[in-house]
């Protein structure tokens, strides 16, 4: 990073990696970043608080009905803007060098997309974006100069791990779970299992939605298509093994059978970090990995009979077109039932794939049109599977 100010805008602040890259600002200098944007959702209390230390230019609520009540306790410094449109205008402003996107779901497309048509560097931990339309949105970086870095940990991993290496020298990516809360439990155990216990998971505190697809697997699922589209490789090149210490955040291995692997802390501060101030690196107030006193790290390959959603993500990963944004649609529907207990928890993954199943085929290389079509049929198409079990269940 250079001596000038970063100019930054960060979508999803008030969540875990809105708080984490604010709080990662300040560890690096407050005098090395100017705040142009903040937007969130529904905790406006938090924004406010954020905004009022930043002082951003523009602020964005998801709701109209918001506008006023966070524009009243923000100066008139601070511009207030709200919904979809209010969104897009601050990720795509001319004064911002990097966009933080830290939404969670199918929401950060558009976004991202108008980020890169403006040629910023996107900061993607937003995973949905890249498996619903990843060509589209690589495709739309190369033409207007955009950039797009890896903030989740296991991407963030393979980018570093791939510095200075060839493309063409790259065999396959190995990416590592932690395995969720259920790792080892059989499909009948899991009959029962409440959103309580789903949201437990063992290593990672991360918001709801991404919670339960780590219990699901569903989100190492995402991470495969994720990582084929960021580093130009078939999905058969992307491997998944469990990895209970979440010490090795991924691998990669070389066509000359080497292997390089990323090791550190579980904590979302250094992708982040490492991501702002790339390619050099600086010093961090966590305390040093110590591997003698872990004393071992163990990998196993996970069951995909008992967690057929990554097999699931597979599938769609290769049959590609629009039917990835399907899966990305019908599982937001799905985990949201699962966690309002409209559904089981093993619901989430027949919901998935009939949605898939029943979905109309689509071109392989489809429009923006194409994958918002998709989206909205994918997610009507999830309702009603939604309001089938639903009805069984209270039968």
């Amino acid at each position: 990073m250079n001596n000038e100010p970063s100019n930054i805008t960060i979508l999803g602040c008030t969540g875990s990696i809105g708080e984490t890259t604010l709080g990662v600002m300040e560890t690096l200098g407050v005098d090395r970043f100017q705040v142009i944007g903040l937007s969130a959702g529904q905790q406006l209390d938090k924004l406010i608080s954020q905004a009022l230390r930043w002082r951003p230019k523009f602020v964005s609520v998801a709701e109209e009905r918001d506008e006023a009540y966070v524009r009243g306790a923000l100066t008139e410094n601070t511009k207030v803007i709200s919904g979809e449109n209010g969104l897009r205008e601050i990720a795509a402003q001319n004064e911002t060098d990097i966009v933080v996107n830290g939404l969670v779901g199918a929401v950060g497309l558009l976004p991202t997309l108008d980020a890169l048509c403006a040629g910023k560097t996107v900061g993607m931990a937003n995973k949905e974006p890249l498996v619903m339309a990843g060509g589209l949105i690589l495709e739309t970086a190369r033409r207007h100069g955009g950039r797009i870095l890896p903030l989740d940990s296991e991407p963030n991993a393979v980018w570093q791990c791939l510095q200075g290496h060839d493309e063409d020298s790259l065999k396959r990516i190995m990416l590592t779970a932690s395995g969720g809360p259920f790792r080892g439990q059989t499909k009948d155990q899991m009959v029962a299992v409440t959103s309580k216990e789903a949201l437990a998971h063992p290593t990672w505190q991360m918001g709801e939605k991404i919670t339960v697809d780590s219990a699901t697997l569903m989100n190492k699922g995402f991470e495969v298509i994720e990582a084929s589209c960021l580093f130009s490789i078939s999905i058969d090149q992307v491997d998944v093994v469990v990895h209970r210490e979440s010490i090795v955040h991924s691998m990669v291995e070389f066509k000359d059978g080497s292997w390089l692997a990323h090791l550190g802390k579980t904590d979302m501060s250094l992708p982040i970090q490492y991501a702002l101030t790339h390619p050099g690196r600086q010093a961090t107030s966590l305390e040093a990995l110590d591997l003698v006193k872990i004393g071992a790290l163990h990998f196993e390959e996970p069951d995909l009979a008992e967690f057929p959603c990554l097999q699931l993500c597979y599938e769609v990963g290769r049959a590609g077109g629009c039917f990835p944004t399907a899966l990305i649609a019908a599982d937001e529907i799905a985990v949201q039932a699962f966690l309002e207990d409209r559904i089981g928890f093993l619901d989430i993954f027949e919901i998935n794939s009939d949605v898939c199943d029943r979905l109309s085929s689509f071109d392989k290389d489809p429009s923006l049109e194409d994958v918002l079509d998709a989206y909205r049929e994918a997610r009507e198409l999830a309702k009603s599977c939604v309001h089938e079990l639903s009805r069984h269940r209270r039968r």
